[in-house]
Order: structure tokens, then sequence, then C-alpha cells
């Protein structure tokens, strides 16, 4: 359900609040296509980008549209990051782990057949303070015409999802290109997986993370501005439970004062979970 102005800023007070008293329970994950495609402003906004992720210190960011000069400029401002690549050429996914808070376990990379664009699934298995964790990031097909290879794609990440041990929690990520009426025609989210968005409220002022709208880093011709919710975080629960989605939020809202470019074409997913076991 939408809530106003004044009641969504009241609820993040609350969140601040108890955001500061639970931090030894508290998990942050942070998904984000970074766009590093967009090569006239890429090295800026990448500096951005790091500036966000020290401010908003998560655990674990999920990255997409990386390419190598971003990797490099995320691996010199982010020392605190193990950052692991799921490719080393075009443009490709990564994983940033903290490294003070993580216990790095492994790390597995599945190509998708068929795939136009070359892209994968990466996945990372850890432990963070106390719970074993199993994440997953990936770009799926991208544009219209490729619907049928993107639900291909979605459909085998989610039964990747399904099929970890149950004692880790699962938590996937990423750009997922995805139509709501594409996820309807797979027959929705599998049981035992959520949906992190819906999952703390389905707030209407988080749900487009593509939103020409509001985002002027892409040009589009027609009156027409298209929003989706390309971007999504989903949640596949340890046995018994491990953590509890509490808040999300979008980040990387305000452009660069100097470029008036925002750090991405896409909003980045900032997710809060409260471990609810040691």
């Amino acid at each position: 359900m939408a809530t106003s102005e004044s009641d969504d800023q009241r609820q993040r007070g609350v969140h601040e609040s108890s955001y500061s008293k639970n931090e030894s329970k508290r998990i942050r994950v942070l998904s984000w296509n970074i766009d590093g495609l967009d090569s006239p402003t890429a090295e800026k906004r990448t500096y951005k980008i790091c500036e966000i992720i020290k401010t908003v210190n998560p655990h674990v960011v999920l990255l997409q549209e990386v390419v190598l000069e971003t990797f490099a400029i995320l691996c010199k401002k982010c020392p605190e990051y193990r950052i692991i690549p799921g490719d080393i050429t075009g443009y490709f996914v990564a994983i940033m782990l903290k490294i003070e808070d993580l216990e790095f376990i492994g790390k597995s990379i599945f190509p998708y057949p068929f795939s136009v664009f070359g892209r994968n699934l990466l996945t990372v298995q850890c432990r963070m303070k106390g719970v074993p964790f199993i994440f997953m990031t990936s770009h799926l097909e991208s544009m219209a015409p490729f619907s049928y290879l993107r639900r291909i794609q979605l459909e085998y990440c989610f039964r990747r999802m399904k099929r970890k041990s149950a004692n880790y929690t699962v938590i996937f990520g990423g750009d997922m290109n995805l139509r709501d009426w594409e996820l309807s025609e797979m027959g929705g989210i599998p049981e035992g997986i959520f949906d992190v968005w819906e999952m703390t409220g389905s707030r209407s002022n988080c749900e487009f993370t593509w939103d020409l709208l509001l985002n002027t880093n892409k040009k589009c011709d027609s009156y027409h501005k298209p929003r989706y919710r390309f971007d999504r975080i989903y949640l596949r629960d340890s046995d018994p439970k491990s953590v509890s989605p509490v808040y999300f939020e979008l980040v990387g809202l305000e452009k660069l004062r100097v470029y008036e470019v925002f750090p991405s074409d896409h909003f980045g997913l900032l997710t809060h979970f409260d471990i609810r076991c040691c």
C-alpha cells in the first residue's frame, strides 16, 4: 500500500533509529546495475557509487554492468571489500563482501546456454555474523525481443535457489530486466521464494528502479517515460529461518552536482535484514 511522504519519513525515522541500535543483528545487501557501458561518464559516476557504498555501508554488494575500468575503481576506493567478478571480459557481474564481517567459503559461475549477451549467474557462499549465506547475482537477458530467454534464465535461478541446502539463507539480487507480465506467464514466484520489496510493504516510492520519469541518464524520444521494476531481490529462507527483511529503499537518487547525471541509469536496491537466531 502506498504511503504519504510524511508517513514514509516517519517510517524511515523509526528504521534509522532501530538500525543504529541493532547493528550486531543487522545485515545490509545492496544490488545495483552501475551502467559501466556509458563510457563518457562511467569513471565519474563510479567514484560517486563508491562514495554511496561507503555511506550506506552494506555487508554485501551485488553489481551488474561492471567493466574493467570501473572494476579497478571499485578495488581502489573500496579496499574493505573482497570483490569477486563473474568474468573479466566485456561487462560482467560482481559481488563485494565486507572483509571484516564475512568468512568467504567459495564461489561458482554458471554461464547461461544460448545467451545472446554472454550472461551468467554468479554465486558466493559465505558466513556472516554466525549465519551461513548464499548470495547470487545476475544480469538477465536484455530487451523485449529476448523475453523468452530471460524467463528461462530466471527459472534456472529460481531452481538453483530452491536446491541449495536448507542450512543456508539464499539471497538473489540483480538486474532481471523483468516485466510483471513475464513473471505472471511463468506462474509467479515459486513457493518458498519471496520478493523482498513485497515482503517489506511494496512501497510505491521504491518500486521503479529504471525510471525515465525521474532518471534522465537515458533519453526517450516519446512523451511516454517508461518506468519498470527491472531490478529485484529474492529471498529463500533457511530452515529454521535465520533472517527477516525489515526495510527496503532505493539509492542513487541524486545527481552528481557538477555533471548533472545520476550515478547510474538504474537506482540501487538497499535491503536491510535482521538476524533472527545465532
